[in-house]
């Protein structure tokens, strides 16, 4: 076998367990938001949102690794490298999306989102307003 035999094969293993991933990790979600909106559980639809979430970030992941040997060991070629910089660029921006889903925050203000749950983008001008109000009875 040779080297690009051997990374091409290494690269469809990769592929195939980013595939397994997105496959299983929805099924085993949605089986488990089943099993929670039959038992007529509270919060079915938001577990399952999240638990997708995360399967899709991690078969991207997997599947993003896949592409970066094949770029790199099998067709390092301007074309390919580009193909792959789309790829990433796009990942990085579904990543972002999924983690505001998943968070309810975006990632660098979810410790205050943590901290303040119940806060929304106008508080901060609504606290000021309702202090002048309070402080006028």
């Amino acid at each position: 076998m040779t080297y690009v035999e051997t990374m091409d094969l290494a690269v469809r293993v990769i592929e195939t367990a980013g595939v397994a991933i997105l496959v299983v990790g929805g099924l085993v979600a949605a089986g488990a938001a089943s099993v929670q909106a039959v038992r007529r559980e509270d919060g079915a639809y938001d577990m399952l949102r999240k638990h997708l979430g995360r399967v899709i970030l991690l078969g991207l992941e997997v599947l993003i690794l896949g592409d970066i040997i094949r770029t790199v060991a099998v067709d390092a070629t301007f074309e390919a490298v580009a193909v792959l910089g789309l790829l990433v660029v796009v990942r990085i921006v579904l990543s972002f999306a999924i983690e505001v889903e998943i968070g309810g925050a975006w990632p660098w203000r979810r410790r205050a989102a943590a901290e303040h749950p119940a806060r929304g983008p106008h508080d901060e001008e609504r606290r000021d307003g309702d202090d002048q109000s309070s402080m006028n009875r």
